[in-house]
């Protein structure tokens, strides 16, 4: 006569708070490699900079003007705009897991089309609409190829996370 615990399956199935971990942990790695990749490929894509603050340094003022009434200060501006980064892909992240969970079809090409979805929902419509960067028509192709790049970099890394934390029992 076998016990009950001998008779439980060798992995456990998914977990909505596996799906999560995987998903937030996907997002942060993500992040990671988004940020890197955009370091060693800016001048590829004539990214050299520019005078103002990037988005999520905008995002990070927005959120504290709108708690506090007052903007991040200069010695916190960096440091505000990429905790709105990972916390924007950590949020991303398990938005994709969830949404993997019941559709798989999200993870096409490996996370490549979520990428080019979020590259486009992000940076086309969102930074616009706040009012944080120009709009798609009033950015230049090469910023354009360099966002489109950088969230696929991101599409792909969250994606391999999400598997590798989904498979671990």
């Amino acid at each position: 006569m076998s016990s009950p615990a001998n008779s439980l399956p060798k992995t456990l199935p998914k977990t909505l708070p596996k799906t999560l971990l995987a998903g937030v942990a996907g997002g942060i790695v993500a992040s990671l490699a988004m940020d890197l990749f955009q370091k060693g490929a800016a001048s590829l894509f004539d990214q050299g900079g520019s005078n103002g603050d990037p988005a999520t340094v905008k995002a990070a003022d927005s959120a504290k003007r709108a708690a506090t009434g007052d903007t991040v200060t200069q010695k916190h501006r960096e440091s505000a705009g990429q905790l709105v980064h990972y916390v924007t892909g950590a949020a991303l992240g398990a938005g994709y897991a969830l949404a993997a969970r019941r559709w798989p079809e999200t993870t096409a090409g490996f996370g490549t089309a979520f990428g080019v979805g979020v590259a486009t929902l992000l940076d086309d419509v969102a930074v616009p609409a706040f009012g944080w960067g120009p709009g798609p028509g009033e950015t230049p192709a090469s910023t354009h190829a360099y966002g489109l790049a950088s969230h696929v970099v991101f599409g792909v890394a969250l994606e391999g996370t999400r598997r590798l934390v989904e498979a671990v029992d």
